[in-house]
């Protein structure tokens, strides 16, 4: 569940039953300044701001990298939970809303184009109910995410009709992603007892677990090559907070403000953290060479409210800022050429507390 962090987004929980056949014209506001990157981001250039209003997150490349799906709510798209929709890179669906993929009940999260660029992938709770389940921000003082034990994972075409169910296990299922040689598949599930990696098949067959440790492991991407994957964990470091871990867990509830991003082999072998910078680190994306991780961090912030990207070697060292907003920069993501970077970001949005969708051209 990567969803929208720490107390900058607020959702509210009630029915999102909607029409996909509708496109609602939106105001699109335009940023004041000519530019949408900040002076020391030299590693972006020509940035483009893709969505106009609402919480935009997780947009993820196709396979031939024209088009990009992600998860928006946006009340002036009839979206009052996280619902999933695509668009090309070009942003041509400024100023109304793109195609919507997900069923429009219940929440979704995480969509990710299969293979033939015809359909995508997503977790749901549509089938448990109509509704936006609730969402918890703050038990006891602490801030958590909640884990949906309806999450389960579906394939849709892009005229948002579900073709195929791919998990049918007892609690949460979701997070799912595509490996680049589009043969795997990488997911978390609670079916363990514990929030683990999962692989299986594109078509669903032959699930294997690949972490074992107790923690929330999530967030999962392949290596450009498939070989390799990396995610984002947040492990009890004594035994006080494995049973605070526990205790939340046994709730539908993890609290994700302190996580590193870890490394493995597709099989869960030579498995190493990569990150120990406090706070919480996540969103890690490979670079296109394999060399190199970019992460988004709230390491630098002493509010812990303001979250960059980074990026770090994958053994750890060469740690280096990449993004440089005052809020909130995200879900970064290369394209299959590695060309460009889609990211998510509070940047030039009027002073509101929308954030939007950026692509930009790559500079190493």
């Amino acid at each position: 569940m990567r969803i929208l962090l720490f107390a900058i987004f607020i959702i509210t929980s009630t029915a999102c039953n909607i029409s996909k056949k509708s496109i609602i014209p939106v105001d699109a506001y335009k940023p004041a300044s000519d530019t949408l990157k900040h002076a020391q981001e030299t590693n972006l250039r020509n940035v483009r701001q893709l969505t106009f209003g609402g919480d935009n997150a997780e947009a993820y490349f196709s396979l031939d990298g024209q088009y990009i799906s992600f998860q928006s709510t946006y009340r002036a798209w009839g979206t009052l939970c996280d619902q999933i929709f695509y668009m090309p890179i070009t942003g041509k669906y400024e100023g109304k809303r793109p195609p919507m993929v997900s069923t429009g009940n219940g929440r979704t999260t995480c969509a990710y184009f299969m293979p033939d660029n015809q359909h995508i992938l997503y977790g749901s709770t549509h089938l448990a109910s109509e509704n936006c389940p609730e969402a918890p921000r703050i038990i006891d003082g602490k801030y958590v995410w909640a884990i949906y034990d309806s999450y389960d994972i579906f394939i849709a075409d892009l005229q948002g009709n579900i073709v195929k169910q791919l998990t049918d296990t007892p609690g949460y299922d979701a997070e799912a992603t595509v490996s680049p040689d589009g043969k795997k598949i990488v997911f978390t599930s609670l079916r363990s007892g514990d929030l683990e990696l999962y692989t299986m098949n594109i078509d669903g067959s032959d699930v294997r677990q690949i972490t074992f440790d107790l923690g929330y492991d999530g967030g999962a991407f392949f290596s450009p090559d498939s070989k390799q994957i990396v995610f984002r964990a947040s492990r009890p470091s004594s035994p006080e907070a494995a049973t605070a871990y526990k205790e939340l867990l046994a709730k539908g509830l993890v609290q994700p403000t302190n996580m590193d991003i870890y490394i493995c082999n597709v099989d869960g072998s030579n498995l190493r953290r990569i990150t120990n910078l406090g706070g919480a680190s996540w969103a890690p994306f490979f670079h296109p060479s394999g060399k190199k991780i970019l992460f988004a961090s709230n390491h630098h912030s002493p509010s812990g409210r303001q979250f960059n990207i980074f990026s770090i070697n994958v053994d750890g060292t060469d740690l280096k800022q990449i993004t440089f907003d005052s809020v909130f920069d995200s879900f970064p993501m290369f394209s299959p050429d590695g060309k460009k970077l889609v990211f998510s970001s509070n940047r030039f949005n009027g002073g509101t507390r929308d954030t939007n969708i950026f692509i930009a051209d790559w500079v190493d």
